[in-house]
């Protein structure tokens, strides 16, 4: 637990001083928002897509920089280096993801916050909200961390996301209905995890409770514990 810790110090160490990943993670997803609430001032568009970006925005951005973080310390050697010491890639692993996953905390108050500051109208409870959203944030954390894993590069690392994000904005249900789309994509996109957090949070907004979201929460948390078990399995000890 004390080498888990001692990484997680030591990355949150390093994105104290990195300016513009930290305003990435928490400014970017409050732009976003705020020009949509802006260009549709007085509509219900924000009511109705506000839910869908407090779920995509944490899961688009720490996937993004979970992912190239992650890798640029493996290019630059710095664990393989760690790699050699009694650290165990679970330890390494866990770190990480505590580390990104207390910027993801931060990043869900904010965003949740913002978007409800703006005008976006919640029925249900606010705390399941922030829970979502901070749950798609962590997400985001481990996909990157098992991504960053499979990438020889940064550029990969970059490569990576049109194929874990896009697909899954595409099937959410966002575009279009699910039960209007081909079956074999609806079939997909109920293995999707974002399906499942633009679902619960749509929910929440029109005025759900935690009966009726329990499930799609629980599908997301069983992806992440997948994709951090998957970042320790494909952890590489060399960089090739």
């Amino acid at each position: 637990m004390s080498l888990t810790l001692a990484t997680a110090n030591r990355v949150l160490g390093q994105l104290r001083h990195d300016h513009r990943t930290v305003a990435l993670i928490l400014l970017l997803p409050c732009l976003i928002v705020g020009l949509v609430a802006w260009m549709f001032d007085g509509t219900p568009v924000l009511d109705q897509f506000g839910p869908v970006l407090v779920g995509f925005f944490p899961l688009f951005v720490m996937f993004l920089v979970t992912s190239v973080a992650t890798q640029r310390e493996r290019s630059s050697g710095t664990l393989e280096r760690l790699m050699t010491t009694p650290l165990r890639k679970g330890d390494l692993v866990a770190g990480y993801a505590l580390a990104f996953g207390g910027l993801a905390v931060v990043q869900a108050f904010v965003v949740v916050g913002f978007a409800l500051a703006v005008g976006m109208d919640v029925a249900g409870s606010l705390g399941l909200v922030v829970l979502v959203a901070l749950l798609d944030a962590v997400l985001g954390c481990t996909l990157g961390l098992a991504a960053s894993a499979v990438a020889r590069t940064e550029f990969q690392a970059v490569q990576m996301m049109p194929l874990v994000i896009i697909p899954q904005i595409i099937t959410c249900g966002v575009l279009m209905p699910r039960d209007q789309m081909p079956q074999v994509l609806e079939w997909i996109s109920r293995v999707l995890p974002l399906t499942y957090a633009v679902e619960a949070l749509q929910q929440l907004a029109a005025g759900a409770d935690w009966a009726q979201v329990r499930g799609a929460i629980g599908v997301i948390v069983l992806w992440i514990v997948g994709a951090v078990v998957l970042g320790v399995l494909t952890l590489r000890r060399r960089t090739e």
